[in-house]
């Protein structure tokens, strides 16, 4: 039986597994000590319950369970990290390098560093949705403290060239962070690999509860430090004081050990289901694919629209299927994706453009329905 409208938004958030509610549950009744109550049994089994999430997290990016840092979501995590080595870094440089198709989060906090007295550069990228490496490379300056280029886009699902760049960052000196909230559970992620020195997560976007993610801070070669964004009782390391969401946690921890067992299996299904939508799409004649398939998240199509009043394209669909046009942070925006517009799209174009994002619980029938009802609505307008 599908459930109408027919969910293929898994970028703006996803459902929690019920395998992860299951886990969470006695965390809100039975076991509900706090994590830093160390003086009887039930913060014992609560601290016990959070080690084992930060194992959880840890292997499922490749880190030591030390180097995972609990936060509300990513979105915080990313401000602990710009603000926090730059606040930290300061004295060696204030030049931080990005590019202009990261979340929100990285550019608002960046323009937040430049106000206080911070430098950013801000790299294109190329039709493709790649930056340039000789460009990133060209830009880094003697006081560059820190690139910040995300794993893997949020509204075109292009992957970027992560590996390649951690040894351009390593060979300069320079921190690496990576914004890996679309990447991390759908594709492989190894920070050891990759020379990651800084990566956030947010548990929402991988079948996890809302409001917890986490921070991996590399703790040797080099041993990055942080200067807190909140005080009060030095929880995680001094990092990020607060109690802890032992529940949310505990959630986050199942979510990343289900997607590392997983996710191999559940990308081969995912990817072919996106590509069997992709192409009913693109035959309609009057669409094309924003980014380049190869170098695409899997679960993931952005597709243009050029049909009259494409713009109200959404608003036809929306009956039926559960989709959007970009970002779900920016979806009250009455602009044309930026995103889009980096990649040289016409705002017109831009505006007739809708992400289709799958996850876990998409089936094939869902996909033949979806394409059936896109065909009908599209040839309506045209």
């Amino acid at each position: 039986m599908i459930q109408y409208p027919i969910y293929l938004d898994y970028n703006a958030t996803t459902p929690v597994d019920p395998r992860v509610m299951e886990t969470m549950l006695p965390y809100f009744t039975t076991h509900f000590g706090n994590a830093a109550s160390r003086t009887h049994a039930y913060g014992w089994v609560a601290e016990e319950a959070v080690a084992m999430a930060r194992e959880q997290v840890g292997s499922l990016i490749n880190a030591a369970a030390s180097e995972i840092i609990f936060t509300s979501g990513a979105t915080e995590a990313v401000n602990l990290t710009i603000r926090g080595v730059f606040d930290l870094y300061h004295a060696k440089g204030k030049h931080i390098i990005t590019c202009n198709i990261e979340h929100k989060a990285v550019l608002d906090t960046c323009e937040l560093i430049k106000s206080i007295g911070g430098e950013i550069t801000i790299l294109e990228v190329m039709p493709n949705g790649l930056p340039d490496l000789v460009e990133l490379e060209k830009a880094i300056r003697p006081d560059t403290i820190l690139i910040s280029i995300m794993y893997a886009n949020n509204e075109i699902g292009s992957i970027m060239p992560i590996a390649e760049i951690g040894t351009i960052a390593k060979k300069h000196n320079v921190l690496f962070f990576s914004d890996a909230t679309q990447a991390v559970g759908k594709i492989p992620v190894d920070v050891i690999k990759d020379n990651i020195d800084l990566l956030a997560l947010s548990a929402h976007k991988l079948y996890g509860p809302k409001g917890v993610g986490a921070l991996y801070v590399r703790r040797k070669n080099p041993r990055v430090k942080l200067k807190a964004l909140q005080y009060g009782g030095g929880h995680e390391k001094g990092m990020r004081s607060g109690t802890l969401n032992v529940p949310g946690i505990v959630g986050l921890g199942k979510a990343c050990a289900i997607c590392k067992t997983e996710m191999e299996a559940e990308t081969k299904r995912i990817s072919k289901l996106r590509d069997q939508l992709l192409n009913g799409l693109l035959a309609l004649g009057c669409t094309a694919l924003n980014g380049e398939k190869k170098l695409l998240l899997p679960h993931v199509a952005n597709v243009s629209f050029n049909v009259p009043e494409a713009n109200q394209l959404i608003n036809q669909l929306q009956k039926q299927i559960a989709v959007s046009s970009g970002s779900a942070c920016t979806s009250a925006s009455t602009e044309p994706s930026y995103v889009l517009k980096a990649l040289g799209i016409s705002d017109e174009l831009a505006a007739g453009s809708i992400r289709f994002s799958l996850g876990r619980f998409t089936t094939e029938q869902e996909i033949e329905d979806v394409i059936k009802y896109v065909t009908e609505v599209v040839n309506e307008m045209r």
